[in-house]
């Protein structure tokens, strides 16, 4: 089996730069496992690297789709595993780094997804209905199919709210169940998976003090760049956590001061979306990145000879 060292936690827990770190260490290439940083314009507010921070490593899946195209889990698998083949084959480490559960577990995990060919008619059908009868209709659509999914998925989320909705369609099961199955059973690669963990509040400090150097650095300006572009604040990759807000400011929904307050809760909600996640799977080594800026050599020493007994 290939090896693969996946990173993974909350947002803001210090995933990128231990990865970049790493990576440099044991001659790594990086695969991003964000389902937003694939979007090409959308670089603030999914706090995608910039390149300067690399330290020339390469980066995998990111700026790979423009907002209005179409992509999913499954996509994202089968160009995950090419990626991971593909750094393999050159004698490199591949790194997966990311906060996207779903994503990463479809990776390393026998997630299996129908073709999905078929899907775009029920897809705008539940667009439709979405437009129609709001976003909470769809959620509860969920909730009366896939109540375990439901609990993990915000209500307007209608991007992972849509796709388990299309999950149950094309195959009669919930994609909760695929997951539960999935955790059952082998994994494909020699895996070292390592989780970042820190105190609550501190975790909930760091978010809001991102959310602020986000705006700090022209999240706004983003936003409006991509609505004068022509990509619509209803597309998925635009519903976002944070574009959303900023779509809703200008939309004359709320002030500005609202707007930012609604990003750093709904940011914190889902970071504890992503604990829950990720404390369900006994594979993952955590180390608590509280003290990063202090202690941060002594703890990415100690995740390489994590590293090294396990997957050698």
């Amino acid at each position: 089996m290939h090896p693969l060292i996946v990173i993974l936690g909350p947002t803001a827990s210090g995933k990128t730069k231990i990865a970049v770190e790493l990576a440099a260490k044991i001659d790594g290439e990086i695969i991003s496992g964000d389902s937003m940083q694939i979007y090409r314009g959308m670089n603030i507010g999914t706090a995608k690297i910039k390149s300067a921070e690399t330290k020339g490593i390469p980066h995998h899946l990111l700026d790979i789709k423009n907002p209005d195209e179409p992509f999913s889990v499954a996509d994202f698998q089968n160009l995950a595993r090419s990626k991971i083949s593909e750094i393999t084959r050159k004698g490199r480490i591949p790194l997966l780094v990311g906060g996207a559960g779903l994503y990463i577990q479809a990776v390393i995990d026998s997630y299996q997804f129908t073709e999905q060919k078929n899907v775009l008619p029920y897809r705008r059908k539940l667009f439709a209905l979405a437009e129609e009868k709001g976003e909470d209709y769809l959620y509860q659509l969920l909730c009366n199919i896939d109540p375990v999914s439901a609990e993990k998925i915000h209500p307007h989320d209608q991007k992972r709210v849509c796709r388990a909705l299309e999950y149950y369609h094309l195959t009669g099961k919930t994609i909760s169940e695929n997951r539960k199955a999935a955790e059952h059973k082998e994994s494909l690669y020699n895996l070292a998976l390592i989780g970042l963990s820190l105190d609550r509040p501190l975790l909930y400090q760091r978010i809001e003090q991102r959310v602020d150097q986000m705006m700090a650095e022209g999240f706004l300006e983003e936003v409006k760049g991509l609505l004068s572009k022509g990509y619509s604040p209803d597309l998925p990759a635009m519903q976002g956590i944070g574009y959303r807000e900023l779509c809703g400011y200008l939309n004359g929904e709320y002030d500005l001061q609202e707007a930012v307050a609604l990003i750093k809760q709904e940011t914190r909600r889902f970071a504890k979306r992503q604990i829950t996640w990720f404390r369900r799977d006994q594979r993952i080594k955590w180390f608590a990145t509280d003290h990063l800026e202090h202690n941060f050599e002594e703890l990415t020493l100690e995740m390489m000879g994590f590293i090294g007994r396990t997957i050698g």
